[in-house]
């Protein structure tokens, strides 16, 4: 079995998740499920970064010992993860032992190859980005990533990593393998900041005690861009289990923002180059989550908690709007009128009533049983034929789109099987075919109760629990772990197949007077959300 090893990035801890978070996370998802239904061993990745300067800030500002406040932190991000339904294998936490033990590990084969020396460093740092930024890069003093944030001017003696040693390998690797960074835009911007010249940076701090000591040196803690990148390999084994890192690494695709592409396409693969470690395949820097043209942040108070909607209307309608809505290679806007027009139209009209009838007739005309189609009339019925055929194009147009992550494009592929599905019960008018063809009539059904199993499957990636609720009322399993080509081959299901009496809505409609409400944020006098 092939493998697929992908990741995302590591969240800071000093806030919680807000829906641009929850893009990255729910589009990795969902190509690791993707990549589980299609028959690939995938190992899914990700993690909290703990060993910040704004973690230690956070921790003094609230009263608690740092080791304390990551420790909280990381169980509500894990809990926010696990409430949208996200799928990952392993989960890494900076300030753990065997990252650590990678840590200086790693560091000190660095050393030994002569990349790591001592020098003095000034510049503007960004405590948002943990990371310094040069002169032309700020706005009106700012972090150009993060409006209003004022940058600090910082001088130490640190530790430095010879990056400008690996300027003209970079190039050449990404010249022999521009899919090494997607989408072409990033790669073209990562090529043209390469050749403007690299200069090496600094990988430790004297001023912070919050850190992993640099080996031989506990005056100084390893930079938190050195230290969080190599999660990567902590977490498939780098320095407590060969057989795993063996196994997983290369990783095949790191999933990370735009903002942060830099990092992981020049420092990493530079730092990996020195330790004589084999590069990932493939880096995609995905686009941002705005919320009225404004990008997300508690300071201006636009901030959409995922878990609270995951709360109110279950995950999948996050998942499904986030990946429909926005293309992951690009921004996008998080809009609530948007977000409910979705999902009473696309997900409760188009699909949840397509189950909704199909099962209905299935129970009215032949007693809850799925029909024996019986298909006389195979060359000149050209409604059964498109069905078909259509479920098979659009088994290839979910291949080519999730592995692009051209996640929108494979959405609109599957809703179009599905609108092909609910366009053939008008074409066919079942409750006039009890009337006049009975044995037409369990051809219609069982080509609507497969083109349903089908549609479970294909969804199953993105709205995994409306795919579970629709395989248990349809009473076949969800087979998901990687017979793909007999699982998405038309005629699986099998006649007389006895579905659920009492179909039950997947998506209850939404009152958009109410759900707007809701979402300003509006309190009651107990301080809680209405």
């Amino acid at each position: 079995m092939d493998k697929f090893y992908l990741t995302t990035a590591i969240i800071y801890v000093n806030a919680l998740p807000h829906v641009g978070h929850a893009l990255e996370m729910i589009g990795t998802d969902a190509l690791a499920r993707y990549k589980r239904l299609t028959g690939y061993d995938v190992y899914f990745l990700t993690g909290t970064d703990e060993n910040s300067l704004n973690a230690e800030r956070r921790s003094r500002e609230l009263g608690l010992p740092p080791q304390q406040y990551v420790n909280q932190m990381a169980d509500t991000i894990q809990s926010v993860w696990r409430k949208l339904n996200i799928s990952n294998d392993g989960f890494v936490r900076t300030t753990a032992e065997r990252h650590v033990a990678t840590c200086q590990a790693f560091f000190e084969r660095v050393r030994a190859n002569g990349d790591i020396y001592k020098g003095t460093y000034e510049g503007w740092y960004c405590t948002s980005c943990e990371a310094f930024r040069a002169e032309e890069e700020l706005v009106d003093g700012c972090c150009p990533y993060h409006p209003g944030k004022k940058v600090e001017w910082l001088h130490e003696e640190n530790y430095f990593f010879r990056l400008s040693r690996y300027q003209e390998p970079l190039l050449r690797h990404i010249e022999a393998h521009p899919e090494f960074i997607e989408p072409e835009i990033r790669r073209n911007e990562i090529v043209n900041f390469i050749k403007s010249g690299l200069q090496d940076f600094s990988v430790s701090r004297s001023s912070m005690r919050w850190g992993i000591p640099v080996p031989g040196d506990p005056s100084q803690v390893i930079y938190v861009w050195f230290d969080a990148l190599l999660n990567y390999i902590t977490g498939v084994g780098y320095a407590d289990d060969p057989a795993m890192f063996a196994r997983y690494w290369p990783a095949d695709l790191h999933v990370v923002g735009k903002d942060i592409t830099r990092f992981h396409a020049i420092y990493w693969p530079a730092m990996l180059m020195s330790a004589g470690v084999a590069l990932p395949k493939r880096v995609f820097g995905h686009g941002f989550v705005y919320q009225k043209g404004e990008r997300m942040s508690k300071s201006l108070g636009n901030v959409v908690e995922p878990g609270a909607i995951a709360d109110e209307f279950g995950p999948d309608p996050l998942r499904y709007y986030l990946l429909r809505e926005v293309p992951f290679d690009r921004d996008g806007d998080f809009a609530w009128p948007t977000f409910v027009q979705r999902y009473n139209a696309d997900l409760g009209n188009d699909l949840g009533n397509l189950l909704n009838r199909t099962l209905s007739m299935i129970n009215r005309y032949f007693g809850g049983q799925v029909p024996e189609p019986q298909r006389a009339d195979w060359e000149t019925n050209f409604g059964d034929r498109s069905l078909i055929e259509l479920s098979g194009q659009t088994v290839a147009a979910m291949e080519q789109h999730f592995n692009a992550l051209d996640f929108d494009e494979a959405l609109v592929a599957i809703w179009q099987f599905v609108g092909r599905a609910n366009k053939y019960v008008e074409e066919n008018a079942p409750w006039t075919l009890n009337k006049t063809d009975r044995a037409r009539l369990g051809t219609v059904l069982y080509d609507l109760a497969e083109s349903l199993r089908l549609i479970a499957h294909f969804v199953w990636p993105v709205i995994p629990t409306t795919a579970e609720r629709m395989a248990e009322q349809l009473a076949v399993p969800l087979e998901v772990r990687g017979n793909w080509p007999e699982v998405s081959a038309w005629g699986r299901l099998a006649p007389g197949t006895r579905v659920t009496p009492q179909p039950v809505p997947l998506f209850p409609r939404i009152v958009p007077a109410s759900a707007d409400k809701y979402w300003r944020g509006d309190i009651d006098e107990e301080g809680k959300r209405v």
